[in-house]
């Protein structure tokens, strides 16, 4: 595509972003920056930007009037059809901005062109399901508060996604809608708790690969196991989970599941949409939090992504921060790595392949660590043993005899004391 052409593809964009007693002003140029990274994600170009300083949002137009007709100025004079504000706005807050500045200015804030981006990414019907519900229950009611007529929808950014169809007047119909993709989900996280159970009977370990967005997960994951999914340089560029197998250096696989990335005011929506896909952070063995080392703000991203975690009850898993991207400055591999409390980390380069050996043996220590080799005769009569031995350990080999089932696993110290009786030495 020739520049002239992203030019005529691209939509002339105003970002908008407010500086509140509890936000510092390089806070909110970092917000204000990763706002315009998401809008040229969505297919944007932002031309303009505007940052005002306030105590409190103005309760009708979030930046009051003399602002209002300072943005409407910049608006006429740049060309822009898109207003994005870096702050959740109320449905008469957009009417009275869309009002205010007039012509075929559209305005969304901060979520609503996250769900829009979502949209456009999601690509299985899991995913499509999943987007449509947190479209639904956060940006419906801000369409039909809008004062313009919702046959404008169709095209653009903030428009995009399954539902925008569904978007009717009658409000009866949207919450039937919420209730159908309610139920399909529940069908959803069903589906996924069986398979997860399956994976946990199979007794291979899991690994979810997690961390703040475009800090380099998919490409990881594609490096190690060839996985061949999308890794672009745009936030979001990875929505549907992945799962591959990877062999570790002993001959031990192990399932690597790549994740959904984290952003800074995730909509809640989202998450609890997204949370049958966020689970595979909660269930897995360890977890692997990918950060992008060549990100002057990887220790702020890392908190979001920590956060986050802790939210979905995922924290206190076995973890191995992995430095990302260390090849774009090389004394990365030479220089002591960033200071973490003594957590476990490694640097590496996805791109490149350099440091994969480290990851691959780092991991099975993890796997190994305060475990040992053992061998379980279970009865016949107590076959329901066996289960919990999937469950809480790594079955290596299960061997059915007449009187007995014989379980070769690699198992800690609690599971081994429990079940000491069935242990042959």
């Amino acid at each position: 595509m020739s520049e002239k052409e992203k030019n005529q593809s691209t939509v002339p964009t105003a970002a908008v972003g407010i500086i509140t007693p509890d936000m510092s002003v390089d806070e909110c140029e970092r917000s204000l920056e990763e706002l315009i990274r998401l809008i040229d994600t969505a297919g944007g170009e932002t031309v303009v930007t505007l940052v005002q300083s306030r105590d409190r949002f103005d309760a009708k137009t979030c930046i009051g009037s003399g602002k209002l007709n300072e943005l409407k100025d910049l608006c006429e004079n740049n060309g822009v059809s898109l207003v994005v504000f870096d702050v959740e706005l109320s449905p008469s807050q957009i009417r009275n901005i869309e009002d205010a500045l007039g012509g075929e200015v559209s305005v969304l804030d901060r979520s609503m062109l996250i769900l829009d981006i979502f949209a456009g990414r999601a690509v299985t019907s899991d995913g499509k399901l999943q987007v449509e519900l947190a479209q639904l229950k956060y940006t419906a009611p801000r369409l039909m508060g809008k004062g313009k007529d919702l046959s404008r929808l169709g095209g653009g950014i903030g428009t995009r996604g399954p539902g925008e169809s569904k978007l009717e007047t009658d409000r009866r119909h949207l919450k039937r809608r919420v209730e159908s993709l309610e139920h399909a989900l529940s069908d959803l996280e069903r589906t996924r708790r069986t398979i997860r159970q399956a994976r946990i009977r199979s007794g291979i370990p899991t690994a979810a690969i997690v961390g703040y967005t475009n800090a380099g997960k998919s490409t990881l994951l594609n490096r190690m196991t060839d996985a061949g999914i999308l890794a672009e340089d745009k936030l979001f560029a990875t929505l549907d989970p992945t799962t591959r197998k990877f062999t570790l250096p002993s001959g031990i696989d192990i399932l690597l599941t790549d994740t959904v990335g984290f952003i800074r005011r995730l909509p809640h929506h989202l998450v609890k949409a997204f949370r049958s896909t966020l689970d595979e952070a909660v269930y897995a063995d360890i977890l692997l939090i990918v950060i992008d080392a060549s990100d002057s703000e990887w220790r702020s991203e890392l908190e979001v992504t920590e956060s986050i975690l802790h939210d979905l009850g995922a924290e206190d898993k076995p973890t191995l921060y992995i430095f990302n991207k260390c090849d774009s400055n090389p004394q990365f591999f030479i220089d002591p790595l960033p200071s973490l409390d003594g957590r476990r980390i490694i640097c590496l380069s996805a791109l490149t392949g350099q440091g994969l050996d480290d990851l691959a043996a780092t991991i099975e220590e993890m796997l190994s660590d305060g475990k040992k080799n053992v061998t379980f005769v279970i009865p016949n009569s107590d076959q329901g043993v066996i289960n919990r031995i999937y469950k809480n350990a790594t079955v290596n080999d299960i061997e059915y005899g007449d009187e007995a089932v014989t379980v070769k696993a690699t198992a800690d110290a609690a599971i081994i004391g429990a079940l000491s009786r069935y242990i042959k030495e």
